[in-house]
């Protein structure tokens, strides 16, 4: 069944102004280049009643929750939102009780920030919580938001450790189960400017039906339905492992290197659509056109 709620996954954002700086109303437009693209913008216009939506931001996975929930309630509410509330879940006792399950269930929005993946699926995985917010994805009107961290637990599985040098050895990479609002991909954030494409490429070649969808910085995913359209300033990566001839993974020994024979690779950028039905990319601004 298609899910009635939406998916925007963020790979985060570059290391230059923050809405935190004491001259943020003074620089607004370094400040904003977090969603000068459109980003946040494109959450609230998407979500079910725009700017009166009630949005949730959830800092679990942050070790400076006092200053992440602070950073994305002033940049929502600076784009008109009106009901932006930070719900900082720091164990799973709190994820299980009513008055959290009752935030959830009046949520349109849930945002869920940067940090620790491992931390945000330990301590929501499986709770009341999560249970909220995945079924009002499956059936309601919702967006399930996520950056960095809550973005590469959106999947159904995520990678949680792995050195990007080191990613293309056998063994370098470690995954697990994630939130499971999208099935058969896998995700990776921060992808440019960390250099992760060989953790994409491993993750792929460990399980070639899943698809690795690579993040940069300031760049982002809206996927809804079976189409997943790129939103923000940089670039997405996938990686398609239907199509592999050969490969060495289980012939050789922990912490050697693997080779890949004919590993399918795209480049997604703004407003570029991919089917996930299909597999099939369509590229808005291509410079082909097939004759009628």
């Amino acid at each position: 069944m298609t899910p009635s709620g939406k998916l925007v996954i963020i790979g985060g954002a570059v290391n230059k102004g923050s809405f935190t700086e004491t001259d943020y109303d003074s620089n607004i437009e370094k400040n904003l280049n977090f969603f000068e693209k459109g980003i946040l913008r494109k959450i609230i216009n998407e979500s079910r009643f725009k700017e009166d939506s009630v949005f949730e931001i959830i800092t679990t996975a942050s070790q400076i929750p006092q200053i992440v929930g602070p950073e994305y309630k002033k940049a929502f509410e600076f784009l008109g939102a009106k009901n932006v509330n930070i719900l900082d879940i720091q164990n799973r006792e709190q994820a299980n009780s009513d008055p959290i399950v009752a935030r959830a269930n009046a949520a349109d929005v849930v945002l869920l920030t940067g940090g620790d993946q491992l931390r945000l699926t330990s301590i929501l995985g499986g709770t009341r919580f999560h249970d909220a917010i995945l079924l009002k994805y499956q059936e309601q009107d919702f967006i399930y938001a996520g950056t960095s961290a809550g973005a590469a637990a959106a999947s159904e599985n995520m990678i949680y450790q792995g050195s990007s040098s080191e990613a293309l050895l056998k063994g370098e990479i470690k995954t697990t189960q994630g939130l499971g609002f999208i099935e058969n991909v896998i995700v990776d954030t921060h992808f440019v400017q960390r250099g992760r494409i060989g953790r994409l490429f491993q993750a792929v070649v460990n399980n070639p039906r899943t698809l690795g969808i690579g993040l940069g910085e300031d760049t982002g995913l809206f996927i809804k339905d079976e189409t997943m359209t790129a939103i923000g300033s940089g670039l997405v990566i996938l990686v398609d492992g239907r199509f592999i001839k050969d490969t060495n993974l289980t012939n050789i020994e922990l912490g050697q290197p693997i080779s890949i024979d004919n590993l399918t690779v795209h480049v997604m950028s703004q407003n570029d659509e991919f089917n996930l039905k299909t597999k099939e990319l369509k590229i808005m601004n291509s410079q082909y056109h097939p004759m009628v």
